[in-house]
């Protein structure tokens, strides 16, 4: 071959040899985009009684419109951090949100937030933090006590007391049950007034069980219940809302690399070869 051709191909090799080294080093220098779990997973209560049908803000934007009393969303994610969270009734604007509260969330966390109060000494908002963990072939139930006027409440299945002097503004313990029909007897203690509440429940479900209203009052006190899939082996709901990010494997950078030292070794061989001639 020519050696004035050779010595042309061996610049060009050596040429890309570094362009390629340059781009794989570029390659790892990029940005990686934020995952999922850099979310957190959030839901809404209507639990105040005296508030009526109102629309959600979040951070200046309308989270919900005409958001009526005892309704509970789906979970939504959120960006882990501070958010302000004003609500106001129906049609009236932000300006006249009678909740303007902050609160903050964790990446990968799963939170509660309900509406409560009745005169505005008392509006504003009780968070909770959700565990959806569970042994898919059971079922799991949790009560929130949102009602400001049942006083304690205690909670009996199958003629078993099972949650104890369950105060306003807190959340048991999560219960896991075998899947089945059941009545969950609910009583005011204060009152001796006790309210059934009838629900069948599936293996591998979250069932959140929300006591609002008002005892003899309006509205009046009632039970909401609300049903998630849990995810087997790790918190979440149904829809898995803290999916993990596949791990990447290097392999662009790599290929890169392994081609620019091939082309480098290759106009290296090239400059051999012509000093062997």
């Amino acid at each position: 071959m020519n050696q004035r051709v050779i010595l042309a191909l061996r610049h060009v090799a050596v040429k890309m040899g570094v362009l390629l080294l340059v781009a794989a080093f570029a390659v790892q220098a990029l940005p990686v985009a934020a995952a999922p779990a850099d979310n957190a997973f959030v839901r809404v209560v209507h639990a105040s009684p005296a508030a009526g049908n109102v629309d959600v803000f979040v951070d200046g934007g309308k989270l919900l419109s005409n958001f009526a009393f005892g309704t509970v969303t789906g979970y939504v994610p959120l960006a882990a951090g501070p958010h302000r969270i004003q609500v106001a009734q129906t049609g009236k604007g932000i300006g006249a949100s009678v909740i303007n509260q902050t609160v903050s969330v964790d990446a990968g966390a799963i939170y509660t937030v309900a509406a409560i109060g009745t005169d505005a000494n008392s509006f504003g908002l009780a968070a909770f933090s959700d565990n959806n963990l569970m042994d898919p072939s059971q079922a799991k139930v949790r009560v929130y006590h949102l009602s400001p006027n049942a006083g304690p409440v205690n909670v009996a299945a199958g003629g078993n007391t099972v949650i104890t002097a369950l105060t306003y503004k807190n959340a048991s313990d999560y219960l896991s049950v075998a899947p089945g029909a059941y009545t969950f007897n609910v009583t005011a203690t204060s009152a001796n007034a006790t309210v059934p509440v009838p629900a069948t429940l599936s293996a591998g479900t979250v069932n959140s069980v929300f006591a609002v209203g008002l005892f003899k009052g309006s509205p009046a006190l009632k039970f909401v219940l609300a049903t998630v899939n849990g995810t087997p082996g790790m918190p979440g709901t149904g829809s898995d809302p803290r999916p993990v990010a596949p791990a990447s494997t290097p392999f662009l950078p790599g290929l890169l690399g392994i081609m620019a030292l091939v082309l480098i070794g290759s106009g290296v061989a090239a400059r051999r070869f012509v000093g062997k001639r």
